[in-house]
């Protein structure tokens, strides 16, 4: 397996549009980017404790 060129990206773009329609794309982007932020904050709120203590000094 090689790495993803342009060809390639363009092919799984256009079959990504083909399947979920140009209207439904900037809904599932929504949903990725709050899933990934949420994600985030649930990271950061599962520090060690020892790490959490010295951030409050």
């Amino acid at each position: 397996m090689g790495r993803l060129g342009l060809p390639e990206i363009l092919v799984i773009l256009a079959v990504v549009l083909l399947l979920f329609g140009g209207k439904k794309i900037p809904e599932l982007m929504k949903g990725l980017g709050s899933g990934v932020k949420e994600f985030k904050n649930a990271a950061k709120d599962d520090q060690p404790a020892d790490k959490k203590e010295e951030e409050v000094k």
